[in-house]
C-alpha cells in the first residue's frame, strides 16, 4: 500500500482496534431481535429469467451481493453464497436466507467486482467456482494475490488503485476511496486495499459504496464522478463504537447526498447478523430518514428485479407478518 493510503490505513487500524474491542460484546450479547423471527421474502431466480430480463436491471442476491445486467452482460458484486460469513463452516454468522439463485444456475458473468477482502464480501468457494467461467475479476490493490491463490488465472484480474479506471464490455469501472480496513486473519491487517466503485455505461451511472465509515471522500467522489442514477449504499452492521469503518443510517443518507445520488438502494443488511442492532433496524431507520428528507429510496426484495432506469420504491418487506412472508 503506497504513501497515499497511509492515513486511510491508520484510520483502518484504529477502526479495527475498536472493532476488536467490541467483538466480545457482539458474541456474548443477547439483545432481542438480532435474528429474524420469520422467513425473509426471497424471489427465486432462474438463468432463463435473467437472460430474458431487459438491460439495465439489478437484483439483490444477499448482503452486498448484487447481480447487474449492463450492456447485455452480467456483473456480480462481492459474491458471497456461503452459509456463514466466516473462515469456518461450523461457526460464525449464519445466513438468514438462501440466495435467490445458485452459482450453478447463474448466467455467464462478464465481471466480478470486489470491494475488499472481508469474509462477508469475498467468499473463497464462490470465487473458486467462478474462477474459470467469469471472464474478469476487478479488485482493489493487493486482492489479486488472494484470487490467484484460489486459482483465478492472473490474466483475468484487473487490480486497481483509487482513482484508476478500466473498461470492459463498454462498462467503465473506477476504483474510488472508502474508509474501512482489510484482512482475513490476525496477522495481515491492511495489507490489501478497500474501495468503493463508480460504474458507468452510456446510459447509467452507478455507485457501489463497499464498506466505509462516513468521510469527506464521499463529496469528492460526487464532484468527480457524480451525479449517480443509483447508489447502492452500505446500511447495516453498524455500531456506535465503529464510526471509522461503518456508517449509521443517518450517515448513509448523508453519504448518498454527498455522492449526488438520485435513487438510494440500501445494501449490507438482512443476510447476516454482524452487529448488535435488531436485524430489521437498518431498513426501518433508513427508509424513515429518506421519507423525512424527500429522498427517493428503493427497497427491492432479494431476487426482485430492479429497473435501474426507472427504479420503483419497493415495499417494506421486512415488516411483513410471518403468515405473509
Amino acid at each position: 500500500m503506497n504513501t497515499r493510503h497511509s492515513s486511510a490505513a491508520a484510520s483502518g487500524l484504529g477502526g479495527f482496534a475498536a472493532f476488536a474491542r467490541a467483538a466480545w460484546k457482539f458474541y456474548s450479547d443477547r439483545s432481542p431481535n438480532r435474528y429474524p423471527d420469520r422467513p425473509i421474502p426471497v424471489q427465486p431466480l432462474s438463468r432463463k429469467q435473467l437472460l430474458a430480463a431487459p438491460d439495465g436491471t439489478a437484483w439483490r442476491l444477499g448482503h452486498s451481493t448484487l447481480l447487474l445486467k449492463l450492456n447485455s452482460c452480467f456483473w456480480l458484486t462481492d459474491p458471497v453464497f456461503c452459509k456463514r460469513a466466516s473462515p469456518f463452516s461450523f461457526i460464525g454468522p449464519k445466513r438468514f436466507h438462501a440466495p435467490p439463485i445458485s452459482l450453478s444456475d447463474m448466467p455467464p458473468i462478464a465481471g466480478v467486482i470486489l470491494s475488499h477482502d472481508h469474509f462477508d464480501h469475498l467468499d473463497r468457494d464462490a470465487i473458486r467456482y467462478l474462477r474459470l467461467d467469469a471472464r474478469h475479476f476487478i479488485c482493489p490493490c493487493g486482492v489479486a494475490a488472494i484470487l490467484t491463490g484460489w486459482g483465478v488465472p492472473p490474466e483475468k484480474i484487473r487490480e486497481l488503485d483509487w482513482g484508476h479506471s478500466t473498461e470492459i464490455e463498454g462498462v467503465t469501472l473506477t476504483c474510488t476511496p472508502a474508509q474501512h480496513f482489510s484482512g482475513r486473519g490476525l496477522h495481515n491487517r491492511n495489507q490489501t486495499l478497500w474501495a468503493s466503485w463508480a460504474i458507468k455505461t452510456d446510459r447509467l451511472k452507478l455507485f457501489l459504496s463497499g464498506d466505509s465509515g462516513y468521510f469527506a471522500g464521499f463529496k469528492d467522489i460526487g464532484q468527480t464522478h457524480g451525479p449517480f442514477d443509483i447508489v447502492f449504499m452500505e446500511c447495516g452492521a453498524y455500531d456506535v463504537n465503529w464510526p471509522a469503518v461503518h456508517m449509521q443510517p443517518e450517515e448513509s443518507v448523508q453519504a448518498f447526498l454527498d455522492v449526488q445520488g438520485r435513487t438510494l438502494v440500501p445494501i449490507h443488511n438482512s443476510t447476516f447478523c454482524l452487529a448488535r442492532h435488531p436485524w430489521d433496524e437498518p431498513m426501518e431507520r433508513i427508509t424513515a430518514i429518506a421519507q423525512e428528507r424527500g429522498i427517493h429510496i428503493s427497497t427491492p426484495e432479494f431476487g426482485e428485479p430492479l429497473n435501474l432506469h426507472q427504479p420503483h420504491a419497493g415495499e417494506k418487506w421486512w415488516k411483513r407478518p410471518a403468515e405473509v412472508a
